[in-house]
């Protein structure tokens, strides 16, 4: 896990403040005495077999690599087996050499419910904060963005980056092992920042949509989805105890509460672009992510509620940018 090309590329650049951090912040983010089962990650992604791609697939609901012949059954076997040994398998799904690796959430389906609600990723430098194992990152890279930074703090989920990209090799889209914190403040260097499942677990949720802000140029775009609730203009959920047999859930707010926030922090253009109610076959266990999923959250007399008696997730895509005129870097 190479990360001194990124660190080199962005020396002297607008992004030189982070490349002079980065090789510490890594350091921490993947620190082996602090995630003990982290050296057998590592040894998991120095078992998987050498295959040369004879295409990339970024564009499709799998992301993945191919052959254009099948691979030995062995070699087959093997790379089942390994990535296997990177369980679980959250967000996706991919395919490498038709090896599916079934995630836990079929991620693809809320990249089509937004891919074409938000500004063109043209050309754009592009931060996914919560990336998970970067199946966004990989998607926003085949939407023809110039450069797609994710951050994650979960080692296992960098790792499985590692593993995907042992076989995509694309030199412009990075998994960081760390959480937003340590993303520099008042960055200004980002065209398009997505926060995706990261809200409702802030404590102060004014405070990571200010991050964010502070990482956009002008006239960038925020896209952000989160749980929410019905209601009107100032209604809030502040779950007592879990959510979701979650125990990290502060705040589920209204549409019309979470686009006053946005508003309030000085966003401009904000809009909703899409609301749905989660449901099982977008969230479920695999055989690449074993423990529980949304049906054992939900109450199982009445599937409109969780399990603690609160409304089930329903979750809302919108988008917002910094004022400003927007223009690329060369």
């Amino acid at each position: 896990m190479d990360y001194q090309p990124l660190i080199a590329r962005w020396r002297g650049s607008e992004l030189d403040r982070w490349a002079q951090q980065l090789e510490q912040q890594i350091g921490k983010g993947l620190d082996q005495k602090r995630y003990g089962d982290l050296a057998r990650w590592l040894q998991a992604l120095e078992e998987l077999p050498p295959v040369q791609a004879d295409a990339i697939h970024l564009n499709s609901a799998r992301v993945g690599a191919s052959t254009a012949t099948p691979l030995p059954t062995a070699t087959a076997q093997q790379l089942h087996t390994t990535l296997g040994k990177l369980h679980p398998w959250r967000k996706g799904p991919f395919d490498l050499f038709g090896v599916h690796i079934d995630t836990e959430w079929r991620s693809d389906w809320k990249w089509n419910r937004l891919q074409t609600q938000i500004d063109s990723l043209q050309g754009r430098r592009v931060l996914d904060v919560g990336c998970g194992s970067g199946y966004h990152c990989w998607r926003m890279l085949g939407d023809g963005a110039k450069e797609v930074i994710g951050i994650d703090p979960t080692p296992l989920f960098v790792v499985q980056f590692w593993a995907l990209q042992k076989y995509l090799q694309q030199d412009n889209v990075w998994v960081l092992p760390l959480p937003m914190e340590q993303v520099p403040a008042k960055l200004q260097a980002l065209d398009t920042v997505f926060s995706m499942g990261v809200l409702y677990h802030r404590r102060s949720p004014l405070d990571h949509l200010q991050e964010l802000k502070d990482c956009l140029r002008p006239g960038g775009q925020l896209v952000l989805e989160t749980l929410v609730i019905e209601g009107a203009l100032g209604d809030t959920l502040l779950p007592e105890g879990r959510y979701a047999r979650m125990g990290n859930v502060w705040f589920l707010p209204s549409t019309d509460t979470l686009l006053s926030w946005l508003r309030k922090l000085g966003f401009v253009d904000e809009q909703l672009v899409d609301i749905c109610v989660t449901t099982t076959e977008e969230q479920r266990s695999t055989d690449w992510m074993t423990f529980h999923s949304l049906k054992n959250f939900l109450d199982p007399e009445d599937a409109s509620k969780t399990i603690e008696g609160y409304p089930a997730p329903r979750r809302a895509i919108v988008t917002a940018r910094l004022p400003g005129d927007w223009s690329p870097v060369e």
